[in-house]
């Protein structure tokens, strides 16, 4: 598998953790900065949450980390959390404004 598909396997996997008081999927929502693939299938993820008293801060990176080690052939997932820059509304997807009534 080559980089990019890993990169786009780990997207998909990310699509599949919501921020459980929004009914978007945490890519859509702009959380994720970075997605970086490593020699030996090693995924790094950047991520942010939508605010740093989130109560879902103890679950969605787990989530994120989890959902990426089930790819096959990914070796080690390493997902850390950032508030630089912060998040704000503008950082979503389009999919995302559309389906929250932003547009």
């Amino acid at each position: 598998m080559t980089e990019a598909e890993l990169k786009e396997k780990a997207i998909a996997a990310i699509k599949t953790v919501y921020d459980p008081e929004i009914p978007v999927d945490v890519f859509e929502l702009g959380l994720i900065y970075e997605i970086k693939i490593f020699p030996l299938n090693n995924v790094f993820i950047l991520m942010t949450l939508t605010s740093p008293s989130c109560p879902s801060a103890g679950t969605i990176p787990g989530e994120v980390e989890q959902r990426v080690k089930e790819i096959e052939g990914v070796n080690e997932v390493t997902v850390e959390l950032t508030f630089d820059p912060p998040y704000t509304q503008e950082m979503m997807s389009e999919v995302a404004r559309l389906e929250l009534g932003f547009m």
